[in-house]
């Protein structure tokens, strides 16, 4: 994996010739900048996006392991601000969703794979990242399929251009049909690739929406390990090595804490703010990565697979929570 996230990853030609000692400046005064309460997740998405395609990342080799610890420390930080038997009750219906369209966009992901001649293996990449939670399952996923340098790379792109599209367009959608707390929350759980903007994109809606969100979404990830089995097979590969999310459980045990423990109620407060500027600082390095080259390595066909694949279960999974809930 590590070699695919350097080819999504590189430097791209920069608009302006800078000094890395610039960009170096650059890069962690507005890494601290992220770290107030003036930047929300979306805005740190944004700037991400700009010191990426305008400065350059500094410490792009390492981007994507920061990424990944600081989103699952973060994601555990919140925990602690929930309550597990509401959160676990409010998000109940998230089950029967999770099912149906996982099931669903996979089905519609093969076949709108076969209909653009995609490479199978990118296809399916795509298909699983849109279906569970994006980056990850790719990266679950990647090495039962036993996929190549590439196709891992234009999977990881697609899911990151939407992901980040995501981010601002939810909760405008969100507001503009005038959905519920519970409602926005179980729809960006399902419809929203990763477990990042998830949260941000809930977080701004308000704190029932996040709690709904975060809870489904860490649920709907835990789907990654049956989806795998059946990958694993159905692509004849008889290791069946899957990377399990055990951060999820952490989560859990945090929200057990803060239920059961009333000595928890003294620091609760303070890690939730850490996590959410944490969470915040995320969406600054995710966007950070996403340069111009992203753009470029993704093509056309598997980048229309991706959107027909997320307008379907965006739509789908709103229509459903609108007229079922």
């Amino acid at each position: 994996m590590k070699t695919t996230l350097k080819t999504i990853h590189t430097d791209p030609p920069f608009y302006f010739k800078i000094s890395r000692t610039q960009q170096r400046i650059i890069f962690i005064l507005l890494l601290l900048f992220c770290m107030t309460s003036i930047v929300s997740p979306p805005i740190a998405l944004l700037l991400g996006l700009i010191v990426a395609n305008l400065s350059g990342h500094p410490y792009l080799p390492l981007n994507h392991k920061a990424t990944h610890i600081l989103l699952q420390v973060s994601v555990v930080g919140l925990g602690f601000g929930m309550n597990v038997i509401n959160a676990f009750s409010a998000g109940k219906e998230g089950f029967f969703f999770t099912i149906a369209s996982i099931i669903s966009t996979l089905l519609l992901g093969t076949l709108l794979g076969k209909w653009f001649k995609i490479e199978v293996k990118t296809s399916h990449l795509i298909s699983c990242g849109t279906a569970i939670c994006g980056g990850s399952a790719i990266a679950a996923i990647a090495p039962v399929i036993k996929s190549n340098e590439k196709q891992t790379s234009v999977a990881l792109g697609v899911i990151f251009i939407l992901n980040s599209l995501a981010l601002f367009l939810f909760p405008v959608v969100g507001h503009w049909l005038g959905l519920s707390q519970k409602e926005f929350g179980l729809w960006c759980a399902i419809a929203i690739h990763d477990t990042s903007s998830v949260v941000g994109a809930a977080n701004k809606y308000g704190f029932e929406a996040l709690q709904i969100a975060t809870t489904v979404k860490l649920a709907r990830a835990l789907w990654i390990i049956p989806i795998a089995l059946f990958t694993s097979v159905l692509f004849k590969n008889e290791s069946r090595k899957i990377k399990i999310p055990y951060f999820i459980g952490l989560f859990i045990l945090a929200m057990l804490m803060n239920t059961y423990i009333s000595e928890t109620a003294i620091i609760s407060t303070y890690l939730v703010s850490i996590a959410k500027i944490g969470l915040t600082l995320t969406l600054f390095l995710i966007g950070a990565g996403l340069n111009r080259n992203v753009l470029l390595a993704v093509g056309i066909k598997p980048f229309f697979q991706g959107i027909l694949l997320w307008l379907f279960i965006a739509m789908a999974s709103l229509g459903a929570i609108i007229y079922f809930i």
